[in-house]
């Protein structure tokens, strides 16, 4: 980025295309998260019962987050320590992991926060919400099975119908209004939830549980339009506009800027989730071991992309390459590094059984499987 924004390091190419970036990116991408992740849950919900439920998420989500959080922050912190080094000419590797794990000598200050895990403590916390509305709700089942059904003609209307988008940016916007800045806020500096960001993201992860319960609705929500293509467009290109003067405070028209940066946000933000997965069940409606192969292994990627991206970075800061070289070099590199410690350590062990469900045989590293 053109500008210092307090990451680990500043890369001499820089590019303003990558705020840009960022900014679409980063709009859309947990909010599609949480929406699978509740479309799934109310799957696993009703296959076990509310007993498996809350097991599975205790294996799969708060372990992984109370033992990854141990493990990786130490080594994020690290980055931050070479990464400033580095900005003065010299980068000590030992020192700078030695520095980042005698930081939980520091415990319990700052425990189970600042790390990119935040999005595991939230899952839990809006699985664990979910799950108790649903049980407070079904002590009186008049009042259940009106709820249930204007939930489901709600959901059903809003896939159905050609605005459905915008009647879900509305409350997404009122929500963004509170933000500390203008977009989605990263939630990582407290374990107490940030109400905007816990309503928004337990807002995207309660449809997908409702969306489960009428998944032919899944086709409408997601189908592929011209005019949901053209509004998008026009709604990214509205909030990059917009995003450029939120820092104008003394603007005669500040809180109309705001107010119209917030709406074509929220509309970026829902057009993009329904186009993403309705081009993913348009290019990849078929079964594929290929797929299937990454999709086990993106749990464990977002674990331990973090300090693999910042090392990376530091390394290719001071290279005389083009940006957009070093954004997919690194970008490659993290991947395929991450995919042979997935295959070799991850996959067949114990690991892989918590963060897959299961054990599953290597295919990298083993020969049987290319035979």
């Amino acid at each position: 980025m053109p500008i210092f924004i307090g990451w680990a390091v500043m890369d001499i190419s820089t590019s303003p295309i990558v705020p840009i970036f960022m900014l679409i990116s980063h709009s859309f991408r947990l909010a599609l998260f949480f929406l699978i992740a509740g479309f799934f849950s109310h799957m696993t919900f009703h296959a076990g019962g509310v007993q498996a439920f809350l097991k599975s998420r205790t294996l799969r989500i708060a372990i992984p987050f109370v033992i990854g959080w141990f493990l990786l922050r130490p080594l994020l912190i690290s980055g931050w320590i070479m990464g400033a080094e580095s900005m003065r000419g010299e980068v000590n590797i030992m020192n700078g992991l030695l520095a980042g794990f005698a930081t939980l000598g520091e415990l319990p200050k700052g425990l189970l926060v600042g790390s990119h895990l935040w999005f595991l403590y939230y899952l839990l916390v809006i699985s664990l919400s979910v799950v108790l509305m649903r049980c407070l709700i079904s002590i009186h089942k008049p009042t259940q099975n009106r709820l249930t059904q204007f939930a489901d003609s709600s959901i059903g209307w809003v896939c159905r119908s050609h605005f459905g988008i915008f009647a879900f940016a509305i409350p997404t916007a009122a929500c963004l209004w509170f933000m500390n800045h203008w977009g989605m806020d990263t939630p990582d500096k407290s374990l107490v939830p940030q109400i905007p960001c816990f309503l928004i993201y337990g807002g995207f992860f309660l449809f997908g549980w409702l969306l489960h319960r009428q998944a032919e609705l899944m086709k409408q929500f997601s189908r592929l339009t011209w005019s949901k293509f053209i509004f998008c467009i026009i709604a990214m290109g509205a909030t990059n506009f917009l995003s450029s003067l939120e820092m104008q405070f003394a603007h005669a028209h500040y809180n109309l800027i705001k107010i119209s940066f917030v709406l074509t946000y929220s509309i970026m933000m829902w057009s993009l989730v329904s186009i993403t997965i309705g081009l993913f069940r348009y290019f990849f409606n078929r079964p594929s071991k290929a797929v299937r192969y990454v999709a086990d292994s993106s749990y464990w990627l977002y674990l331990i992309h973090l300090p693999i991206v910042i090392w990376l970075q530091i390394a290719f800061a001071e290279l005389p390459l083009h940006w957009s070289i070093k954004l997919v070099s690194i970008s490659a590199l993290t991947i395929l590094i991450s995919i042979l410690l997935y295959d070799a350590f991850i996959r067949s062990t114990f690991i892989g059984a918590v963060l897959n469900g299961k054990r599953k045989l290597r295919f990298l590293f083993n020969v049987n499987e290319w035979k």
